[in-house]
């Protein structure tokens, strides 16, 4: 089974920017693709938008946030919210997702905020879809286009990537004692975090027959903790126990795949 993940569409070269342009990623296209099988999706076209389209910008009233065409005055606030509902099937196969920076709807951090009151704009909110996305699939490994620019932000992002693809195929036959030994086995990952080790320890000593919600929160937890850029100095060396792991109990074919995406892109010592 391929690696999927999420993209967006401008991302690859789309012309589905408000301008009809696109922000085509070199390292999401050239590098990237070569070992994972993209789901791209530009939440404005997805939700009913035209190519090229008014500008949009993200408005503070009162506690909230809304997505607003100035020009019009129109609130597209749940038609790009919705995008991610709507798609919660397709979206609940991926394995990570590359967003577009600064993006009204994609952007993760620092996109521009208006505030009517005082006409001042600030760096200060996320993407509607993006804040989305996170909301419904809080485990799933988010990035953006610019922070893949970045060595440690990349080598990161693949970890993390590595390890959710690995959670998606285990979590499907997980029992407690399995799920024990995949904890084991994340050890060396969280070696500088050891107080969230022990915190995933903890959860998983709980008595509960929860098992469905003590995995779900136990991937949130660990996703959590492993979203830290100087996490892991040589992350493929850290990973070895992992592979062990699965080398036991996912097909050959899955753990080549997961092993190329290492071997291409983390580091070693």
């Amino acid at each position: 089974m391929p690696i999927l993940v999420g993209i967006s569409g401008c991302l690859l070269g789309e012309r589905v920017r408000y301008d009809g342009d696109h922000k085509r990623s070199r390292y999401c296209t050239d590098e990237l693709s070569r070992y994972v099988q993209y789901i791209k999706i530009c939440p404005e076209v997805a939700a009913g938008m035209s190519v090229p389209r008014p500008t949009i910008r993200l408005e503070r009233h009162a506690n909230e946030i809304r997505a607003v065409i100035p020009t019009t005055g129109a609130d597209v606030t749940a038609a790009l919210t919705h995008v991610a509902d709507r798609q919660y099937h397709q979206l609940g196969q991926l394995s990570g997702y590359v967003l577009c920076t600064k993006s009204p709807s994609c952007g993760i951090e620092n996109v521009k905020l208006f505030n009517p009151t005082t006409g001042e704009f600030q760096r200060v909110a996320q993407g509607l879809f993006a804040r989305r996305l996170q909301e419904l699939f809080p485990a799933l490994p988010i990035t953006e286009d610019v922070h893949l620019e970045q060595v440690s932000l990349r080598e990161n992002f693949i970890l993390r990537l590595y390890v959710y693809a690995v959670w998606q195929q285990l979590r499907l036959s997980l029992n407690h004692s399995q799920l024990a030994l995949f904890h084991e086995s994340v050890r060396g990952l969280l070696t500088l975090q050891q107080p969230a080790y022990q915190r995933l320890t903890n959860m998983l000593a709980a008595d509960t027959d929860e098992f469905e919600e003590l995995g779900h929160a136990y991937s949130v937890g660990l996703m959590q903790a492993l979203a830290k850029p100087s996490l892991v100095k040589h992350s493929r060396t850290a990973l070895l126990p992992l592979q062990t792991y699965i080398e036991q109990q996912l097909p050959h074919s899955t753990v080549a795949l997961l092993t190329q995406l290492a071997l291409a892109f983390l580091p070693e010592a």
